[in-house]
């Protein structure tokens, strides 16, 4: 499920809500909800999110467990 890829990444990345929900222009209480699954998340902050963990919408939807996809090796 994406819900905990997103608490994962950012767990990860060594950031608390507040952080992200800095970058995204969003307070932290609605990052929560994305991250809980109570609001799904816009895809253009998905996308975001992505490009900011260096990862791909794929890997934080589930639909791989690739978290670098864009590595030379794929070349």
């Amino acid at each position: 499920m994406y819900l905990k890829r997103l608490k994962t990444l950012r767990i990860k990345a060594g950031l608390k809500q507040t952080e992200i929900a800095e970058i995204l222009g969003r307070q932290q209480t609605v990052y929560s909800r994305y991250e809980r699954g109570f609001q799904t998340i816009p895809l253009n902050f998905l996308v975001k999110l992505a490009d900011f963990y260096n990862t791909s919408t794929d890997y934080i939807l589930n639909r791989t467990n690739k978290i670098n996809p864009y590595s030379n090796d794929n070349i």
